[in-house]
């Protein structure tokens, strides 16, 4: 019975599952409620496994649905990527390549690739920019660029697909004369609240309403990485940087890493992804820069 699993079932799982209810999910996909419901109660039968409670008004995934909802979010979006991968690849070599890279990302692993770009593609010339959160994902949505690495907006909007490439070490620094670098032990949060926090401010409308990483309400917002580390050698408040910006800066003494409340001891690991339009995925040139700079992540 497994076998005959559908992928149109797995899209409904998903879309019921998302939406959270069965009447949502019909109106996403354009269906009856009723061809909904009977989905997923046929794939229940043929997993042999109850995917949702229907005891209260809306359904609620179990336990089990879960579990097996990752399962179908992957192969998903393995077919989804398949499907772009193929329409990128009949499209034909680009006349340009444009990208944008995220502000977190190391630029020098893009110039290092973009040296075997050229040789690879002689003929086609490549167009980079770099930005932060919603900046970084504005241009592919709004098809001035065929792809993005994006790691610091961490919810997309719809009609995107995500190719992981790496992660990107995260950690909270002070200048060596900053009030929290003479903090004993872990700092806690309403330690961190009482000095300005540094942030990357959005130069879209994408995270509008949102705010990620802010833990203190005072906060200074720089939309340039370059002028938040240059405030942050300064002295002028604390905040997150990627590691490799900042790893000599701490080496030499100048930027001191702190220790927080509820952050693992070495930072965290931001997640950095190749985005692209389902509708509008990279040629073969952005399809080669992606797949090279997993190779190079790996």
């Amino acid at each position: 019975m497994l076998d005959g699993v559908s992928l149109d079932q797995l899209r409904i799982f998903v879309a019921a599952a998302d939406e959270g209810s069965f009447s949502a999910a019909a109106r996403r996909l354009k269906r009856t409620q009723s061809a909904v419901s009977e989905s997923i109660a046929n794939l229940e039968a043929q997993l042999a496994v109850t995917l949702f409670d229907r005891s209260a008004r809306y359904p609620q995934l179990t336990t089990q649905g879960g579990v097996l909802l990752a399962d179908a979010r992957t192969v998903v979006g393995a077919v989804d990527c398949m499907k772009a991968r193929a329409k990128g690849i009949a499209g034909g070599l680009e006349p340009e390549l444009t990208a944008v890279i995220d502000v977190f990302f190391p630029i020098t692993a893009i110039a290092d690739v973009s040296h075997e770009f050229r040789n690879e593609f002689p003929a086609t010339p490549l167009r980079l920019y770099v930005e932060a959160l919603g900046a970084a994902v504005q241009p592919v949505i709004d098809g001035r660029a065929s792809f993005g690495l994006v790691g610091s907006l961490p919810t997309l909007p719809d009609g995107l697909l995500a190719e992981r490439i790496t992660s990107v070490e995260f950690v909270m620094v002070a200048a060596a004369r900053h009030p929290l670098t003479e903090h004993h032990g872990l700092i806690p949060r309403e330690e961190l609240a009482r000095h300005v926090q540094l942030v990357l401010t959005d130069r879209s409308d994408l995270s509008n309403g949102r705010e990620f990483g802010i833990m203190s309400p005072t906060t200074w917002r720089l939309a340039d990485l370059f002028a938040k580390h240059a405030f942050l050698i300064s002295g002028l408040g604390w905040g997150g940087m990627p590691l490799h910006a900042v790893k000599k800066d701490i080496a030499e003494g100048r930027l001191i890493e702190l220790s927080i409340e509820d952050i693992p001891p070495g930072g965290l690991k931001l997640p950095m992804s190749a985005v692209y339009r389902v509708d509008a995925p990279p040629g073969p040139a952005g399809r080669w820069m992606i797949d090279r700079l997993k190779q190079c992540s790996g």
